[in-house]
């Protein structure tokens, strides 16, 4: 099961890349299996990434060195919310350049209204990420599916890779379908 998983991971980190939501080197992802999660490593590109590169940690414990620096993060996430198996981070330019004014997004467009009602949009000062990101995205992630991090990007948290992928892929297309909407005005 953990390696049909951490399959499934390399080829969501790479769907990221292909479709734009990702440059070549950012975003991270993991997923969860019982108390242990596989993430990938901090640097890692998109285009080469492999199956044998993802960084095992353990919950409760300190992520391993050359995990994510995101990995405090998906590790709180997972500790705060038993149903939660996967994380998946992505750079969006839709959703992050539309939301870089708003206090929360509302999707106008038919799947983002069906899906997210509100996106909370965090701001977190880019000095102090790496100490208030984890708990900030992780209290969000307990009663939303998905957040922004103002000028940063798009975490998603889900029972599934699959659909956490879904729902950063779905809040990307709303942010386009919304910028194409403002730009005919």
């Amino acid at each position: 099961m953990s390696n049909e998983l951490q399959s499934e991971l390399v080829q969501i980190y790479h769907w990221l890349r292909q479709y734009g939501l990702n440059d070549s080197h950012s975003g991270n992802m993991s997923v969860r299996n019982g108390d242990k999660y596989w993430i990938t490593p901090t640097g890692a590109c998109a285009d080469t990434l492999k199956v044998e590169q993802l960084i095992e940690c353990q919950l409760y414990t300190t992520p391993v060195n050359g995990a994510s620096l995101d990995a405090p993060l998906h590790k709180l996430c997972y500790e705060k919310n038993p149903d939660i198996n996967a994380v998946v981070h992505s750079h969006g330019p839709y959703a992050v350049g539309l939301t870089m004014d708003l206090e929360n997004y509302t999707p106008s467009d038919f799947e983002g209204q069906y899906y997210f009602k509100n996106v909370p949009i965090l701001t977190i000062p880019y000095e102090q990420y790496v100490q208030n990101a984890p708990e900030m995205v992780s209290e969000a992630l307990q009663t939303h599916k998905i957040v922004v991090v103002r000028g940063h990007g798009i975490y998603a948290a889900a029972e599934s890779l699959n659909l956490a992928y879904k729902w950063n892929s779905s809040l990307e297309l709303s942010a386009k379908t919304d910028v194409i909407r403002r730009m005919s005005k």
